[in-house]
């Protein structure tokens, strides 16, 4: 069984991948603010607040996973959102790589996703701009923090243009640096199916070092 930290447990994205990830028989450390918003019960859940903006704290709490699963937000409503977002990363990936921890598997964006060869959809108008800033932020945990390590085996997985409550339903597909489309132009994804995906890749790595994304 593997052992894995799990980052921002409480989050819309974080809380489908730690159902995926127990559905599945995983030994879980949720590391979020407040653990008694989680309401899941399990044997193989580990419930602990963390401050993840710590470098210390993080490698405390990641040392012996086999792996770890971040799906960090500051909080939508935080006026700072752009600033924590990248202390958090920098805290995040020194902590894991302080930790031992080789495999770490981010909860990325979509705003860094090509639309056309150079134009990504931060540069396409499509993001409104109270929520741009956060949204380059993560934007620059990928290219500025992630791209030039070389320590860990990491992957930053962007969602769809949208990611929603839906369906687990297993068909979707993969992509590398371009935003997945349908045959009308549309771009989505279930947050099931997002998790699923990203406890696939836990399972059986199939990328290193790089972006990848999802849709339908």
């Amino acid at each position: 069984m593997k052992k894995i930290v799990l980052i921002g447990a409480t989050g819309f994205v974080g809380s489908a991948i730690l159902k995926e990830a127990l559905d599945r028989g995983f030994n879980v450390t949720a590391a979020v603010r407040h653990p008694e918003k989680i309401e899941l019960q399990d044997p193989n859940l580990a419930k602990v607040a963390v401050d993840v903006t710590s470098e210390e704290a993080v490698a405390t709490l990641a040392k012996g996973a086999d792996a770890v699963i971040s799906a960090y937000n500051p909080g939508w409503n935080n006026p700072h959102i752009a600033e924590d977002t990248l202390k958090g990363y920098t805290a995040i990936i020194n902590g894991v790589k302080k930790a031992g921890v080789k495999r770490l598997q981010v909860v990325g964006g979509a705003g860094s996703l090509l639309v056309a060869p150079g134009k990504t959809v931060m540069d396409s108008g499509a993001i409104p701009s109270d929520v741009l800033p956060a949204i380059k932020a993560l934007a620059q945990v990928l290219y500025e923090q992630l791209v030039p390590e070389k320590e860990l085996d990491w992957v930053f997985f962007s969602p769809a243009g949208e990611i929603k409550p839906g369906e687990r339903t297993g068909k979707y597909r993969l992509g590398l640096d371009d935003l997945i489309v349908d045959e009308n132009g549309k771009s989505s994804i279930s947050v099931e199916d997002y998790a699923k995906a990203m406890v696939d890749e836990l399972e059986k790595p199939k990328h290193h070092h790089q972006r990848f994304t999802i849709g339908y």
